[in-house]
């Protein structure tokens, strides 16, 4: 198990566990746990808070971006939005140091091996060490890409990733709950996209009015930003925790999800036969409950998932969850 002063760059996420936090962050950490758990979860590899730390240290980059940051007048939104476009231009502009590019392609070629495609399709996901606590609603304040593919596009979305740890609402966001500047690192996950024929979030309470008996599942056609981000009246399942009775099936009209066309995520509009016909059918709704229930029995908390199921696999080998984090009430 790494420890806390680890020099690697690479771990791979079955090898990452919740002891390995501070390396690669909540949501790398969590995918560790859920592999270790037998859960199924697309392959991949964290480049680690060791290298984003290796890679400010050189050319004196943290030092420059704590001088920017503390140009910021409280309560100026006009600086604060040029003070995080400077620092993030800086972290894009910088070039990462040779070894650590060096065992990021090597990680990126070895999961093309692993997955048997080449220049596989990768989801380029942040994943800081102040995201995915029980104390601090982090979640969704810093930048993931999908659909990313070869050596040099994957270390290109890393560095957009680092810079989105200076995003103008993270920044303000730390400002508000005053979480120093200096205190944050991040993590990066490289991990094989699923070729999603729909996709969602799925809570392990009742997220509206607290109930811990109900879990409630929401899902959409092709990849789950659209759930995610809130643009699309999903598809929404209420399961009796216990009795495992499917208490509501809400069927929304679903005109609106993200599909892939020529290795670009794209807005589309679904056939209107597909509109109206639920995203998931009951097996895989159980399947769904199954792991979610699995993963909140292993954290002794309530969980918030985010899942997704395989056009080309059989069933249940095509459901993987690719998140998970505690239900936060901030």
């Amino acid at each position: 198990m790494p420890s806390k002063k680890t020099t690697q760059n690479i771990i791979w996420f079955k090898d990452c566990s919740g002891k390995s936090y501070p390396q690669v962050g909540g949501k790398n950490a969590n995918l560790g746990e859920m592999l270790r758990l037998g859960l199924r979860v697309p392959p991949g590899f964290a480049v680690t808070t060791h290298a984003f730390d290796t890679f400010l240290d050189r050319g004196r980059v943290r030092n420059e971006i704590v001088r920017t940051l503390s140009q910021i007048p409280l309560g100026d939104v006009k600086a604060l939005e040029n003070v995080g476009r400077q620092v993030r231009d800086l972290i894009e502009s910088t070039p990462i140091p040779e070894k650590i590019v060096r065992e990021i392609r090597q990680g990126y070629k070895k999961l093309c091996e692993l997955c048997g495609v080449p220049d596989l399709p990768v989801a380029v996901r942040s994943s800081a060490t102040s995201e995915d606590t029980k104390t601090a609603s982090f979640a969704g304040q810093h930048d993931s890409y999908l659909w990313v593919r070869g050596e040099d596009e994957v270390i290109r979305h890393i560095l957009k990733c680092w810079a989105s740890l200076f995003t103008d609402r993270a920044i303000s966001y730390r400002n508000q709950i005053e979480w120093p500047h200096d205190q944050v690192t991040i993590s990066v996950g490289v991990q094989k996209m699923v070729n999603a024929k729909c996709a969602g979030v799925m809570f392990t309470i009742d997220p509206v009015v607290g109930d811990p008996e109900k879990i409630v599942i929401e899902g959409n056609w092709g990849l789950g930003e659209s759930v995610v981000k809130g643009e699309v009246s999903p598809d929404h399942f209420v399961v009796d925790k216990k009795t495992l009775e499917i208490l509501d099936k809400t069927i929304f009209q679903k005109t609106f999800c993200y599909l892939m066309d020529k290795d670009k995520v794209v807005p589309i509009e679904p056939s209107t036969e597909k509109q109206k016909q639920p995203c998931i059918i009951d097996e895989e709704l159980m399947e769904l409950v199954r792991l979610g229930k699995i993963t909140e029995s292993h954290y002794q908390s309530a969980q918030d998932l985010e899942w997704a199921i395989d056009a080309d696999l059989p069933f249940p080998e095509n459901i993987f969850l690719v998140q998970t984090r505690p239900v936060t009430k901030t």
